[in-house]
């Protein structure tokens, strides 16, 4: 009886979580309908702040999905066999951020229509140029990675084994995929703080140091969703399996990863004070004085790396399952702020080059209402193809090369935690 009352809760509580992921999905699409038909007229975006929620929302996914090729190079081209089940998971949760950054992208260009040009009419002096490239290949990679992810699909199985049965067997290409995605994800991962940095009409922008601090961000945030995510799906469903021990040592690299990438953040901070330049230094007075400063110094320095370090690198908080997935869960949120304190602290300082003394202006800004429904609806179409993935696909089963891995080396293998 209280197996058929707890079936029948897990049952209500995924009809309600779906109804709720639906009703931003059309709040979504709505948004983006509205949008495609009036252009982006009806937004708060300007010439001056021409990205915004969207453009952010775009950052945050592919730096959250940088745990694919970071884990997926620790599998199969360092030989780290045992996290093989996390970078599983990984895989699929950068295939799903990469999409949600297309579908930020295609609301932001204002003539989605055009969205083939960049691949047609190559202009190989621009940065966004090679990072559309590269972030079309790169999907097309994940899409290969995550076949035989796919292929666990019961239904696809039973109506096409011939194609599962090929689907399955791209796997044994994973390494080569490995080091295209490696290749691929570095290149555009950095190469989008290089966007920002080479900008020298925005001073705040214009530095060397934008490319390492974005791949940083990118691979403890990367890390530490996927670690979250199958924590998390553990604690509400039961076809989520996982190996506590493989993602308690992840959360240690994450926790030591954390101090280089605070280190080169602080560093980019003091570096902006040493000299008054304009716009620079009225950049840097928005983000650590001005309308950003809670978001800069609380959410992403203290609760975005500060916090979490301390947390994963102490091993009694770290082994806590509570204060692990809360030191995670901070990581991610700081990730998400700095790609937002990045993004709005150059735009929202104006300097005019007119002949004479440089003056410097601000503006300002803040998602209309259709921004925020069409972005709400990015979002909700990540959770859904998350939550149908562990469902049905299996996403988060650590019971496969886990326990092979640690039975040839002898061990005893780890006990797999619904």
């Amino acid at each position: 009886m209280i197996a058929n009352l707890r079936a029948k809760f897990t049952s209500n509580t995924w009809t309600l979580w779906l109804v709720f992921l639906g009703l931003l999905l059309a709040i979504g699409l709505a948004s983006g309908i509205l949008i495609f038909w009036k252009g982006l007229g009806i937004t708060n975006l300007t010439d001056l702040v021409p990205w915004g929620l969207w453009i952010t929302i775009d950052l945050s996914s592919i730096a959250l999905s940088a745990g694919a090729f970071s884990l997926c190079a620790a599998v199969y081209l360092i030989g780290l066999k045992r996290y093989e089940p996390v970078a599983r998971t990984a895989t699929f949760i950068g295939l799903i951020g990469y999409t949600m950054a297309m579908l930020s992208l295609m609301l932001d260009i204002g003539r989605p229509d055009r969205f083939w040009h960049a691949v047609v009419y190559w202009n190989t002096h621009s940065l966004l140029w090679e990072v559309t490239m590269c972030v079309c290949l790169y999907l097309t990679v994940l899409v290969l990675e995550a076949m035989p992810i796919i292929a666990n699909f019961e239904w696809l199985k039973n109506r096409f084994p011939k194609l599962t049965a090929k689907m399955e067997h791209v796997h044994h290409y994973a390494p080569y995929l490995a080091i295209a995605g490696l290749c691929l994800s570095m290149l555009h991962q950095s190469s989008l703080g290089a966007v920002y940095g080479v900008l020298k009409a925005r001073p705040f922008w214009y530095k060397p140091e934008m490319a390492v601090l974005f791949m940083f961000s990118a691979i403890v945030g990367g890390i530490s969703l996927t670690i979250f995510a199958s924590m998390l799906s553990a604690r509400v469903t039961p076809r989520a399996k996982i190996n506590d021990s493989l993602l308690e040592r992840l959360a240690h690299f994450v926790g030591w990863a954390l101090v280089p990438y605070l280190y080169f953040r602080a560093w980019d901070w003091l570096a902006m004070t040493y000299t008054y330049q304009p716009g620079r230094t009225e950049g840097l007075e928005v983000m650590t004085k001005g309308p950003l400063s809670f978001n800069f110094w609380v959410a992403e320095i203290l609760l975005g790396a500060i916090v979490p370090m301390i947390l994963l690198l102490k091993q009694s908080t770290r082994q806590n399952r509570f204060w692990r997935m809360a030191a995670l869960a901070m990581v991610v949120g700081g990730v998400i702020a700095y790609r937002w304190d990045i993004n709005l602290s150059g735009f929202l300082v104006v300097v005019s080059y007119l002949p004479g003394q440089p003056t410097v202006t601000y503006t300002s800004y803040f998602p209309s209402l259709v921004e925020i429904g069409a972005g709400l609806g990015v979002i909700a179409f990540g959770l859904t193809a998350f939550s149908l993935g562990v469902r049905y696909l299996k996403v988060v089963d650590h019971r496969y090369t886990s326990e092979a891995h640690e039975t040839v080396k002898g061990e005893v293998p780890k006990t797999v935690l619904a």
